[in-house]
């Protein structure tokens, strides 16, 4: 009995191990995410800051301050 219960013991531990190396992100995918992060705030950025964008939110912020209440 006690050898059983030690296999199915070491058997679960093995597992866990096994489980845990392969649970997050390696660092090259890290550095993935971060770029495609970086290139998305890019992008939007851009798109807030062009010109029409603009023009149409500080038109919203002009109606919104000028609204009675």
């Amino acid at each position: 009995m006690y050898k059983a219960v030690r296999a199915r013991l070491s058997a679960l531990v093995c597992r866990a191990r096994a489980a845990r190396r392969d649970a997050g992100m390696v660092t090259s995918e890290y550095a993935m995410g971060i770029v495609a992060a970086v290139a998305f705030a890019v992008v939007l950025y851009k798109v807030v800051t062009s010109g029409a964008v603009s023009a149409e939110l500080q038109g919203i912020v002009k109606r919104a301050l000028g609204a009675r209440m």
